[in-house]
């Protein structure tokens, strides 16, 4: 184990390379050495993000266009904050150099070629990648993560449906049929462009679903879920975006394996699920568990990698409802890729994110 690692961000303009380079900047056991952007290229961190610039290294550290075969003699870790389609072509010659690869990014989240073809509209540029990319979902994957050299990065729905979802699954306590999932999102989570959609005046006092029925988070989701099930599950997604900056809400509707029509089977499911969530993330840094009569809230969450997660079972309909919050811009995306490279190089999991 390295008592000290350098680490790179390939695409660190946007938000989610923003969040990156603030989190490496200040990770006591990460030294950020290169940062990428073709239209920054020339400009310290520092001029690019003003709110950086009490950190020294941010007035000297420029970007660069990115090479990766420059970066692999450079960094032990490079972080690719790309479109998908693009941040593969990145991965091969990086781990070619003997890099870790976390890629934040779709390319490398699902196993089979044809269902990244299917959801994402063209052929994988990297198919041979797939099988050795473990998926990093640190709660669910721990152990894996650790030997791994291409890290794929969770999504930020993705993130807040399956850590609710995958214990009960495991357990049986539910069922894989009818699972429905709605989620708000704040419009960060459709990265920094400038697109008529997204713009203030369209987004600001509004509120839309979008990508319905068949949104691309979808393959991973129920890639997952699957595994964790042990057999096929289909879900129902419906994301939508809210005039809010980051966060995103989700609210999960499942079926009991066992229906609950007294009080004493909706007792016993009670404690069947309190264990359940108990045992699956009871000592997690990250998830919080929430008592009484307190419900998740993106506020508490924003700036955070935590998600929090509460459930309740509705008598009246037999259902039991889940609900997750999460800030879609860290634990959904880079303070979750900064806890897998911890996990990685075998620093405190919680190192830099605290």
């Amino acid at each position: 184990m390295k008592e000290r690692i350098k680490a790179a961000v390939i695409g660190a303009s946007g938000y989610s390379g923003e969040e990156l380079v603030r989190l490496l900047l200040n990770h006591p056991q990460a030294e950020l050495v290169a940062v990428t952007s073709r239209q920054n290229a020339g400009q310290t961190v520092a001029q690019v993000f003003p709110k950086f610039a009490s950190h020294p290294v941010s007035r000297t550290l420029r970007f660069v266009e990115p090479n990766a075969e420059a970066l692999a003699k450079e960094a032990d870790v490079v972080f690719l904050a790309l479109p998908h389609g693009v941040a593969a072509e990145f991965a091969v010659p990086l781990l070619r150099g003997g890099c870790t690869v976390i890629d934040l990014s779709a390319d490398f989240r699902l196993k089979s070629a044809a269902r990244y073809q299917e959801f994402y509209a063209h052929e994988h540029p990297a198919p041979a990648l797939l099988e050795e990319a473990v998926y990093g979902l640190p709660e669910v994957h721990r152990q894996a993560i650790r030997k791994a050299t291409l890290i794929a990065s969770p999504g930020c729905y993705p993130t807040s449906i399956l850590l609710p979802l995958i214990p009960l699954l495991r357990a049986g306590l539910i069922q894989r049929d009818g699972l429905i999932a709605n989620s708000l999102s704040g419009v960060s989570g459709a990265g920094r462009k400038a697109e008529i959609g997204f713009l203030f005046c369209e987004c600001n006092e509004s509120m839309r679903p979008y990508g319905v029925p068949k949104h691309r988070h979808l393959s991973e989701i129920e890639e997952q879920l699957s595994l964790a099930a042990g057999s096929e599950v289909t879900i129902q997604f419906v994301p939508h975006l809210i005039p809010v900056n980051r966060g995103i809400l989700t609210t999960l509707y499942t079926m009991p394996v066992t229906p609950v029509r007294t009080a004493e089977q909706g007792v016993r499911l009670a404690e069947q699920v309190a264990g359940c969530y108990a045992a699956a993330y009871g000592r997690e840094p990250f998830v919080r568990l929430l008592e009484g009569s307190a419900l998740p809230d993106t506020k508490n969450v924003v700036g955070t990698n935590v998600v929090e997660m509460a459930w309740r079972l509705d008598p009246r309909t037999g259902r039991l409802l889940v609900m997750s919050a999460e800030d879609n811009i860290v634990k959904g995306a880079s303070g979750q890729a900064v806890q897998s490279m911890n996990l990685r190089f075998g620093f405190p999991e919680t190192a830099g994110l605290v």
